[in-house]
């Protein structure tokens, strides 16, 4: 994976070191979200793991990641109380095709079952983490409290 258009093969694992400020930290500076990400490193058909600069290494099963993706589809379907992933008569296997940075502050990744509009952000990622990866993985980062003037 790397910051611009290059293509990786499928069974390729991905490295990512040195990537520095890719955490918006405006606003969310007394958040558990105030932390640079270091490292990706991205096993196609096991995992996403990403390492902040305070040492956290989260680890992310690529079918979690999946099931879980951050897109208004996806989320939409969830909404309805239905699943994102596997759909009904599709695979029940799941395995990265591709990915890029989105930005600074994310990754996009293709799926193998056509689906690519998901992109997850870092700080989102890491509050799921964080959370024990109970609760749903949403696009949005909280806001540091608003100081009354």
């Amino acid at each position: 994976m790397t910051h611009g258009d290059e293509h990786h093969d499928q069974a390729d694992d991905v490295d990512v070191t040195d990537v520095a400020d890719t955490t918006d930290t405006t606003d969310t500076a007394d958040t558990v979200d105030a932390a640079d990400v270091v490292d990706v490193t991205i096993e196609r058909t096991e995992s996403v793991t990403i390492t902040f600069d305070d040492g956290l290494v989260c680890v992310f099963p690529v079918a979690e990641l999946r099931a879980s993706c951050p897109c208004a589809t996806c989320r939409g379907l969830r909404e309805r109380g239905e699943i994102a992933w596997p759909r009904p008569g599709r695979p029940d296997t799941i395995q990265i095709t591709d990915a890029n940075f989105a930005g600074a502050w994310g990754v996009s990744i293709s799926w193998s079952d056509g689906h690519d509009t998901g992109i997850y952000a870092w700080a989102p990622l890491r509050r799921w983490w964080l959370a024990g990866r109970d609760d749903e993985l949403t696009p949005e980062a909280p806001r540091a409290p608003e100081t009354p003037r």
